[in-house]
């Protein structure tokens, strides 16, 4: 729980830096933003002390001079592409962008539908935007992208875009999720720009991996676990060795592709204002590091976490998920760490050999570890909660905050009365007994006000949890990892 990162020296130096960068381009710059705006939690997993809104912190200074530009591919609206943090399609994020970033005082222009070749549903979705008074632009499929240079930079490739109408010196290209096309709406507005005599510029701002530390450092491996399911490398970069005979890190993906937007920039402006694909960030966050050994030990937690939610995809037998296991697996071992590195982990899977039922175990911010069992009444996880609640609030274990007395009514109500099947109790059906209790009850009172101080604390499960009990761990803060296992033999969950 130690802080290794100083957020606001970062807000300062980040904004900062991207004012410098829009001078160095005529006042104009499109900066292709990756990752996530204003919900980036697992930056401020891996580096603590960085706030999970603090990209949007940093654009609120440059607020006077910026506005958003949405894209989303046409593709991913056809399919109904959903957002696995969230749950929801691509096309509804956007509306949420919008209006979270209208809400935070920040301008969106307008939206663009990249990869776009006459899908309905994007034109169904461009009328629906359109009507509630959003410009949309579309940007079209060429032939033979990104290598078929002569092509992209002319009338029939760019050009053919929509040109995107934009009144601020920094347009900040984001979207739903990867793969919408940011890149290459950038590079279609240089083009076009340039054939309007402005000689704008581009910039990347991706958080990871971090440039200017080492390669195998545990924040950019666990950058690696964390878009397992992407196949993304780190890399050092050659380019900026050839060109600097400096060692610095970026991703298979920028490296691969920096030859051909050379080509490109070269194609629009005669010379390419990059040596190379770290010359295009603009990420400041590795100088904002202040504690290194802090910021290594949380991106090894984050490792370890993310194996097991691959793992938990295996068994619920998702595309893909052995992939993302075995490459875990091999950064685990470049990292040299194990599962028992997580505390909670033989914690939980102890008590549950011993009990021979599910156990849940959680660390408190003072290293305290605390568990859970499975009973009659109560699940592991809801068990868990409780005695959580009472250690942090200074509560006897044996003190009840819930009487057995008015749980039953309400076991009676989940099987007999709503057709349920497991009468325990899970973690949002104990929170609300406690908060009813704690109406009356000075202690259950007293261990409601507790909650707050498990965000950030660390839980295992010995099987794996509902999508209420993960919600509700969700909601808590807690990091929440499970075994790979159902508690139940059967064909459905």
């Amino acid at each position: 729980m130690r802080t290794g990162f100083d957020n606001d020296k970062y807000l300062k130096m980040q904004s900062d830096h991207i004012r410098e960068r829009i001078g160095q381009f005529g006042d104009k710059l499109y900066l292709e933003f990756g990752g996530k705006l204003f919900d980036d939690y697992h930056a401020s997993r891996v580096l603590p002390g960085f706030a999970p809104d603090s990209k949007l912190r940093m654009l609120l200074q440059l607020a006077d001079q910026a506005e958003i530009v949405i894209a989303i591919n046409a593709a991913d609206i056809e399919k109904n592409k959903v957002r696995s943090d969230l749950g929801i399609t691509y096309d509804v994020d956007v509306l949420r962008l919008i209006q979270t970033y209208t809400d935070k005082g920040l301008y969106v222009g307008s939206v663009v539908i990249t990869h776009y070749s006459g899908q309905s549903s994007a034109d169904l979705f461009k009328k629906k935007l359109e009507n509630l008074g959003i410009k949309v632009y579309r940007h079209y499929i060429i032939e033979g992208y990104p290598s078929n240079v002569s092509l992209i930079v002319s009338d029939e490739g760019y050009g053919k875009n929509e040109y995107i109408e934009t009144t601020k010196p920094l347009v900040i290209v984001t979207a739903p999720g990867p793969g919408s096309g940011k890149m290459a709406t950038c590079l279609s507005q240089l083009y076009h720009e340039n054939k309007r005599g402005i000689k704008a510029g581009y910039a990347k701002f991706e958080t990871f991996p971090i440039w200017n530390i080492p390669l195998k450092h545990p924040v950019n491996l666990a950058y690696e676990a964390a878009t397992a399911d992407l196949n993304d490398v780190n890399m050092i970069d050659p380019f900026h060795l050839e060109a600097y005979g400096v060692t610095t890190v970026n991703y298979n993906r920028d490296i691969e592709i920096f030859p051909v937007l050379n080509a490109i920039f070269e194609g629009i402006y005669g010379s390419c204002p990059y040596k190379s694909p770290t010359d295009m960030g603009v990420n400041m966050a590795g100088n904002c590091i202040c504690d290194d050994e802090a910021c290594c030990e949380a991106s090894r937690q984050e490792i370890i976490r993310r194996y097991y939610q691959a793992l938990s995809r295996v068994v619920k037998e998702q595309p893909g998920a052995k992939n993302e296991v075995y490459k875990i697996e091999l950064l685990m071992k470049q990292a040299k760490i194990s599962t028992d590195m997580r505390a909670v982990v033989p914690a939980a899977n102890e008590l549950a050999e011993k009990e021979g039922a599910p156990a849940a175990a959680l660390e408190l911010p003072d290293g305290t570890i605390v568990t859970g069992k499975t009973s009659n009444l109560l699940g592991a996880s809801a068990a868990l909660l409780l005695n959580a609640v009472k250690v942090l609030g200074g509560i006897p274990h044996e003190r009840h905050l819930i009487s057995p007395a008015s749980i039953e009514p309400i076991q009676k109500l989940k099987v007999d009365y709503l057709g349920g099947v497991n009468p325990r109790l899970h973690t949002d059906e104990i929170l609300i007994a406690l908060s009813a209790c704690a109406a009356s009850d000075e202690v259950a009172q007293k261990a409601m006000k507790q909650l707050p101080k498990l965000k950030g604390c660390q839980v295992h499960t010995s099987v794996m949890l509902s999508d209420v009990d993960i919600k509700v761990f969700k909601k808590l803060g807690v990091e929440l990892t499970c075994e790979p296992v159902y508690e139940h033999k059967k064909l459905y969950h």
